[in-house]
């Protein structure tokens, strides 16, 4: 007898999300930048904070998140009544289309955007809507002419991931300025800390109503193992997201960890310009090898191939040299490969490994 058991519209549509590789069979010395981790690690003061907690661990954590939320707010110059924290940024993302988004509803994302935005999509009933990206780079226009009256919810990643690519704040504000009424635009800035000198949209944040950021603690910060996110916005935005988060959903070591982690910021700014440094570095080394890319402002580089045969044989040669980059097909880059910028030991063994692919093939 077939079982009348069946889950929300919606959810079967949904394909399971998969990381980046970690491990090759057969390989010790594995190199992975398939997953924008932060080479470096966490800050000292951050571990430090860690093995602290550890005696606590029969206590309950906090429920407000009070400690971290004022970490955030010295340390961003921002006002921390209007900071949640969640499991990841990626759990902030999940509780606003919970929030304002349902059946008859339509959540924009771009052709190129972040997975989770489709997947919280379909699990809170909307329907999400793909508008095509201009040269691997968000389209306000094309994103303006899809948002309608249904439209509650728009999602970018700036810097966007896979591409790297970056929208300036002249064309976020454009965007914010011209969608419905009661539309909001959720600007996923995970790799907004690499980008020297950009707010994340806080400015935009205070001068509107409709505008959302979100942040993340495992890239910049090397805490990704710790599963730690913050949004920022309008108080009324985050008093709603409030009410549906879990009530202990932070582990009182991660709060630890973060806090510490925010307040380094020394070790912050040695993070930002190392990656800096080297992305520099591996763009130009990958560009004299006949291997292109754009001008990138996180921590990774879309390399581009010349077909998908060959980012494919590339990434075979990459993994039999025991490195781990991501081949993001389903981003649609078929011809691309993924790296993450690991440190001057990574960067130059890749190069060396991709060198050596292209020099066989010609």
């Amino acid at each position: 007898m077939a079982s009348k058991i069946k889950p929300q519209p919606g959810i079967m549509d949904i394909e399971l999300y998969v990381g980046g590789a970690s491990t090759l069979d057969g390989v010790s010395n594995v190199l992975k930048l398939s997953s924008n981790e932060n080479p470096m690690g966490p800050s000292p003061a951050a571990k430090d904070a860690f093995s602290r907690a550890v005696h606590e661990l029969h206590r309950y954590p906090s429920t407000d998140h009070a400690g971290l939320r004022t970490a955030i707010g010295e340390v961003w110059k921002l006002d921390p009544d209007r900071v949640i924290c969640g499991v990841g940024s990626d759990e902030i993302l999940h509780l606003m289309c919970q929030a304002f988004a349902g059946p008859g509803d339509e959540v924009i994302h771009t052709e190129h955007g972040f997975a989770l935005y489709r997947i919280s999509t379909l699990a809170a009933g909307a329907t999400p809507v793909e508008v095509p990206e201009h040269d691997r780079l968000v389209d306000v226009d094309a994103i303006l002419a899809a948002a309608n009256k249904k439209t509650k919810l728009v999602f970018i990643a700036n810097p966007a991931n896979p591409t790297g690519t970056f929208l300036g704040n002249k064309d976020i504000a454009r965007l914010a300025k011209g969608l419905p009424k009661q539309c909001i635009l959720v600007l996923d800035g995970a790799y907004a800390e690499f980008v020297e000198g950009y707010d994340a949209g806080l400015a935009l944040i205070e001068g509107r109503d409709n505008v959302v950021m979100t942040r993340t603690f495992s890239k910049i910060y090397g805490l990704g193992g710790m599963r730690v996110g913050w949004g920022y916005g309008p108080k009324n935005i985050i008093d709603v997201l409030n009410r549906i988060r879990g009530p202990f959903n932070m582990s009182s070591p991660a709060l630890a960890a973060a806090e510490a982690a925010v307040r380094d910021t020394a070790y912050f700014e040695k993070c930002r310009s190392e990656n800096a440094r080297w992305r520099d570095w591996l763009s130009t080394a990958l560009a004299e090898l006949g291997v292109p890319s754009d001008t990138t402002t996180a921590n990774f580089i879309l390399a581009r191939f010349g077909s998908e045969d060959e980012a494919l044989a590339c990434n075979e040669q990459l993994k039999s040299a025991g490195i781990i980059v991501r081949h993001p097909k389903n981003y649609g880059f078929p011809h691309c490969l993924r790296i993450t910028v690991g440190d001057e030991s990574a960067c130059r063994r890749i190069v060396h490994a991709i060198g050596q692919f292209k020099g066989l093939r010609e």
